[in-house]
């Protein structure tokens, strides 16, 4: 086991070489979630709209 110093050189190290995204990245990766969070609350919506009038349709027969 390494001592608390030797472990910190190797963490400063191993940081080190992490590759950073540039901003640019951030930005377009952040757009990307967004725009997939949206399609996909839009695409739910519409199925459960479907499911909603379909039972409400099915339901309707009978009562």
């Amino acid at each position: 086991m390494a001592n608390p110093l030797q472990f910190m050189q190797q963490v400063r190290t191993e940081v080190g070489k992490v590759v950073w995204p540039t901003r640019r990245e951030v930005f377009l990766t952040s757009i990307m979630v967004l725009a997939m969070a949206t399609l996909t609350a839009i695409f739910f919506f519409l199925v459960d709209l479907l499911i909603r009038q379909g039972l409400q349709a099915v339901l309707g027969l009978f009562g």
